[in-house]
């Protein structure tokens, strides 16, 4: 009954697996291997130079050093962009999925247009929300002035140049966890919806005992790529602040460093595994959280 005969043929399943097997070791396993490695040594960015181990050196500049200081704001900003993302973007993306989920009429029109934002990209992203929140001619700012008589700096302002960062993350990928979870509220068995209601459930009782239980799969998935995303989010703060006016993060910390900051690739590779211990550490306490509250039927 095997499908690839006796003999030599036996062996195509493992040499068809054997070229995607070898791109992953090239392009991203030893990658990961040689950041471990140059973070302990003092490799420059430059053909022919030497390695030498410098031990923990690496680790102690980034947090001791002169600019230890922006480095910790950076773990703050990392933090507060993660946290503030994974829980707004996976409440909205739940709430429209529910919506959604009631066979409303024209649902396949909006389930396209709020995916939309996620398949434009980072740079045409960028360049919508720019004109929008220009601080002399956009329309949101026009609005601001309307109803508040205020007028605002966006990407520009010290102050509030970051949550509007984060509400950028959020619209451009609150679709793909909306899909996820609408996903899962369609596998739900309508049976189980039935049987609640003989019991006399509300509706409010039926998404909490029966609703919830049985898409915190999808719940668990949504929460991992959130935070996995949210930390290593740097291209949309490249296109629009570029790192200014408080809005740096340890991701675009690590790309500033290795690729417009000195040449130097020990420090960078330094912070590039420390950023991601912090989200290894997340993602396992909030999968074995998540997780618990999985059910089968």
């Amino acid at each position: 009954m095997y499908p690839f005969g006796k003999g030599m043929a036996r062996y195509v399943p493992l040499l068809l697996l054997l070229i995607p097997f070898a791109l992953y070791v090239v392009f991203y396993f030893g990658p990961s291997v040689m950041t471990v490695i140059y973070s302990f040594t003092d490799v420059k960015n430059l053909p022919g130079s030497t390695m030498k181990f410098v031990g923990l050196e690496n680790y102690h500049d980034l947090f001791y050093s002169g600019n230890s200081g922006e480095r910790w704001r950076s773990i703050t900003n990392t933090l507060i962009f993660m946290f503030i993302v994974t829980i707004v973007q996976n409440g909205v993306a739940l709430f429209v999925a529910v919506l959604l989920n009631q066979r409303l009429r024209g649902d396949y029109f909006y389930r396209a247009v709020f995916f939309l934002p996620v398949v434009l990209g980072v740079a045409v992203v960028a360049l919508i929300w720019g004109m929008m929140f220009d601080p002399m001619s956009g329309p949101v700012n026009m609005l601001y002035d309307w109803l508040f008589g205020y007028k605002d700096m966006f990407f520009a302002s010290f102050t509030h140049a970051f949550g509007y960062i984060i509400f950028v993350q959020i619209w451009m990928y609150m679709g793909y966890s909306m899909l996820i979870f609408l996903a899962g509220l369609q596998s739900v068995p309508k049976d189980l919806y039935e049987a609640g209601y003989i019991d006399g459930t509300s509706k409010w009782q039926s998404f909490r005992h029966i609703t919830f239980p049985l898409i915190a799969p999808s719940f668990t998935v949504n929460m991992l790529l959130s935070i996995i995303g949210a930390m290593s989010t740097f291209d949309i703060i490249l296109a629009t602040t570029d790192g200014r006016f408080n809005t740096r993060t340890m991701a675009y910390d690590v790309y500033k460093e290795t690729f417009r900051g000195s040449l130097d690739m020990g420090l960078p590779s330094a912070l590039s595994v420390v950023q991601f211990l912090i989200i290894l550490v997340f993602v396992v306490v909030a999968v074995r959280q998540t997780r618990k509250r999985e059910v089968e039927y």
